[in-house]
């Protein structure tokens, strides 16, 4: 099935072909230059309003069950989920997702501020508490020292959700590798999100 394939975020369209992935800037990049047909979800609700006017671009949401889903879930959460029969999805990016998926049910999940928002959040709290999260602590251990105390409060909490689950864990996102240290046996999967606009085309049968 070729197929051209669109991810559209706060900052990037994340476009997938044939043979290879590639980023462009929301800034910088005009959608009019494509004029084959792709299919898209977008998040970003200015882009979208440009992405309507275009007759080439379809938006994938239009094929979305969301019977299962509540209102406000953002698109890209949902092609994540339609992608996995049992799994906690997470998703680390501006924002950090977690959805659980089992038996092929949505069953929820959470939002909380990705890795470079948290640490800014400690960062406005005082000038003292400006450290990056150590990834490599032990999180069996409480720390003794303030880096790893802050690294602590803050993975230890996703951790410990995301684990009470007992499902297989898939990371993606651009701070999925990061995650992975913590969470040791997860799968990273870069391309969630494609896998799940793949299926939603082929439930619609689109293609």
């Amino acid at each position: 099935m070729k197929l051209l394939l669109c991810d559209v975020g706060n900052t990037s369209y994340h476009i997938a072909d044939a043979k290879s992935t590639y980023k462009k800037a929301v800034s910088a990049f005009n959608p009019a230059s494509i004029t084959e047909k792709i299919y898209y979800s977008c998040v970003n609700q200015a882009v979208l309003k440009v992405l309507q006017s275009l007759d080439n671009w379809i938006n994938i949401a239009d094929y979305v069950d969301k019977t299962q889903y509540y209102a406000s879930m953002g698109i890209d959460r949902i092609c994540a989920v339609q992608a996995l029969e049992n799994a906690v999805v997470v998703d680390a990016g501006s924002a950090i997702t977690v959805d659980v998926v089992r038996e092929n049910q949505f069953e929820g999940g959470f939002i909380s501020p990705g890795i470079e928002a948290m640490r800014q959040t400690y960062k406005n709290i005082s000038p003292a508490l400006d450290y990056s999260f150590n990834f490599d602590l032990d999180l069996a251990i409480m720390p003794k020292n303030s880096q790893d105390a802050i690294s602590y409060g803050f993975l230890k909490t996703l951790y410990s959700e995301v684990m009470s689950q007992n499902l297989p864990i898939v990371l993606t996102g651009g701070n999925a590798k990061e995650l992975q240290k913590i969470f040791k046996n997860a799968t990273v999967n870069e391309h969630l999100i494609f896998d799940g606009m793949k299926q939603i085309i082929k439930k619609a049968q689109l293609c």
